[in-house]
């Protein structure tokens, strides 16, 4: 009896995500596929911050304008170019380590705990 009930209840759970992926395709119908592409592609651009990184920021009071972080994003950008993997991004007095494959920045540090610092890990530098 119980395993019927189960099985019931997950044929509604894959039931339910089929017709939201259906009302989410028939959503972007209207549409064209270049404007789609285009917002895909305008997310890849974007830099985003892991959990470390988050929690690191909120207890250094790190806080970014719009400005600061599209110069973030331009410095993975130049970094990318040169083939670098993980980079140091420097700017104003505030240090990102960041995965430029991934466009994850994965630590910050702030100028008073640059001070004898070793940075590992990295094959590149950025300064802005």
């Amino acid at each position: 009896m119980n395993e019927f009930n189960i099985k019931r209840i997950n044929n509604k759970i894959k039931n339910d995500f089929i017709k939201k992926r259906q009302i989410e395709y028939i959503n972007n119908g209207n549409k064209s596929f270049e404007e789609i592409l285009q917002r895909v592609k305008s997310n890849e651009n974007k830099v985003k911050f892991s959990k470390h990184a988050i929690e690191r920021m909120n207890s250094r009071k790190i806080n970014l304008t719009n400005e600061e972080i599209k110069k973030l994003e331009s410095a993975v950008k130049k970094a990318e170019e040169k083939g670098v993997k993980e980079a140091l991004i420097l700017m104003n007095d505030t240090a990102f380590v960041t995965s430029i494959k991934n466009r994850t920045v994965i630590t910050t540090a702030t100028s008073e705990q640059l001070k004898e610092n070793v940075f590992t890990n990295i094959d590149g530098a950025v300064v802005i």
